[in-house]
């Protein structure tokens, strides 16, 4: 990882290097010195890295790389890399691709058969996740939600039987609607962690009921500021659900979408074998939505 690398007959590499997500000092010093040796670093946002970089005294070129033009641009990059340069792709904070941009670039330069190399670090969903209490054995990470409250509670139906921790990201602008979706859906005794601000001067780490969280958020205006990790208890195991799979639950709700629920709960129990009883008390909570 050499700098003046233009006129080098090497491949260079592509360092896909986390960034802290509020604290300057969660930064390795792997990072640091990867950020001062690469020949090119491709940002998100360049305004946003620049006070990272001047912490640190790394004065290397910025290009920007982001959602509007990472399509188009990844090829250019590609083709410096092929010259022989070595860049780093950083996002505005965290671990990249974790619901930032890059997957494109990293996705076509591990398709060219060129090197990408990780330099670990910060992660909201990571860190969040360590703080939580809650099960993280198995877990499902799902990005950012929709901005619609239909397509936030039809995601939140998809899920409601779901065993396993959840978790998702949401913006200060949508997390007491997406609350309040999910209280139509989710039963509001569900143990649910709220991380905002993590790592920051007022970081916030709240476990509590799905009816208790909403409450704070809707009384507690500093509740609604920053960024938002929300992390979903799985449901409860008891009989009568331990009797269908996964694989079961998705089968009825794909049912459910095309037919009545008599008809769907008498295409599962074919299809299936689970108890009609079962099936039914399923389907009734999936389509809980529409009841109310």
């Amino acid at each position: 990882m050499n700098k003046n690398t233009e006129s080098s007959n090497e491949i260079g590499k592509l360092y896909v290097v986390a960034t802290p997500i509020g604290n300057l000092a969660d930064i390795s010093y792997r990072a640091i010195e990867t950020l001062k040796q690469v020949d090119l670093i491709a940002a998100e946002d360049t305004r946003h890295v620049k006070m990272l970089l001047q912490h640190y005294g790394i004065t290397n070129k910025l290009v920007s790389l982001h959602q509007h033009n990472e399509e188009k641009y990844s090829h250019v990059l590609l083709d410096k890399l092929r010259s022989g340069l070595s860049i780093a792709l950083v996002s505005d904070a965290g671990t990249p691709l974790l619901s930032d941009p890059g997957m494109p670039l990293v996705k076509l330069v591990k398709d060219s058969g060129l090197d990408v190399v990780p330099i670990p670090g910060a992660c909201a969903l990571i860190t969040a996740l360590s703080a939580a209490g809650l099960p993280v054995t198995q877990f499902s990470f799902e990005g950012f939600l929709p901005r619609t409250s239909s397509a936030r509670k039809s995601f939140f139906k998809e899920r409601v039987l779901l065993s396993k921790t959840w978790v998702f990201y949401e913006s200060c602008h949508r997390i007491l609607a997406t609350l309040q979706d999910m209280a139509e859906i989710i039963p509001l005794d569900r143990q649910i962690v709220i991380a905002r601000e993590l790592t920051k001067l007022h970081e916030t780490i709240v476990k509590t009921s799905l009816a208790e969280a909403l409450e704070l958020v809707e009384h507690d205006d500093n509740m609604r500021k920053g960024e938002f990790v929300v992390i979903v208890d799985g449901a409860v195991e008891d009989k009568k659900d331990s009797e269908m799979t996964i694989e079961q639950i998705k089968l009825l709700q794909v049912l459910l979408k095309e037919v009545s629920i008599k008809t769907a709960v008498a295409m599962a129990v074919e299809l299936t074998g689970v108890r009609k009883k079962i099936l039914y008390q399923a389907a009734l909570t999936m389509n809980q939505e529409d009841e109310l």
